[in-house]
């Protein structure tokens, strides 16, 4: 029942005016939307996805895991305090398979193009094959920081877009973060070609060898 401030004249939950004297009943306030929230833990999940990935550890040695269990084991301990830190960590796949691909593989194209150019310029400048290996070793050991930033970032830039009181949709997640599987067979086929590159012959140095010429023929100097 709805209580008159004026008269104390006993009115319908319905009314909107009271029966006796007709003042009018003030509109209930409408109940402010609480925000869904989720598990902070399973959006990190959804966004890495849930590939499995090779780990190795000293008690375990090698296995397969699944990709989320992996980096969320490494993100906990770039969180120590109310800031992120650099804590040295290694990453194999990114130092045994050339970092480009494993940066194109987790959507991380700036770092890919970054890897793709950086070490070749370095060879170009310095003469020194081994540079190869120095961004190896870089790649190695700065891939689960890079990748952390590019997780918390993108789930950031997620959240502007869908609002504070809306989770993330999982579509959008799985679209926006996960991997690229292309890129194995992109690796597959250039590793190819340069293995077929490297066993052709050049074809001044079959030349050199034969003589250059028909059999009997003097060799041709240029």
């Amino acid at each position: 029942m709805k209580i008159c401030a004026q008269c104390e004249q006993a009115n319908p939950d319905e009314a909107v005016y009271c029966l006796r004297c007709g003042t009018r009943f003030e509109a209930a306030p409408e109940p402010v939307a609480e925000p869904e929230v989720r598990d902070e833990e399973e959006v990190w999940r959804m966004f890495v996805g849930s590939n499995q990935t090779l780990v190795f550890s000293l008690k375990d040695g090698w296995k397969w895991d699944s990709a989320a269990n992996y980096y969320l084991a490494q993100f906990r301990k770039f969180q120590v305090g109310a800031t992120p830190r650099y804590t040295l960590t290694w990453h194999w796949p990114a130092f045994l398979i050339d970092p480009f691909f494993w940066f194109l593989y987790r959507k991380m194209y700036l770092y890919a193009a970054v890897y793709l150019v950086g070490p070749v310029i370095a060879f170009f400048l310095t003469g020194d094959i081994t540079v190869g290996f120095i961004w190896r070793v870089i790649a190695g050991g700065s891939a689960n920081y890079l990748y952390f930033w590019h997780v918390r970032e993108h789930l950031n830039s997620l959240r502007e877009q869908v609002g504070p009181l809306r989770p993330i949709p999982d579509s959008i997640l799985r679209d926006a973060g996960g991997v690229q599987p292309y890129v194995f067979v992109l690796g597959i086929l250039l590793y190819l070609f340069v293995l077929f590159a490297i066993m052709q012959e050049p074809p001044n140095q079959a030349m050199i060898q034969d003589g250059g010429g028909a059999p009997g023929d003097a060799p041709r100097v240029f």
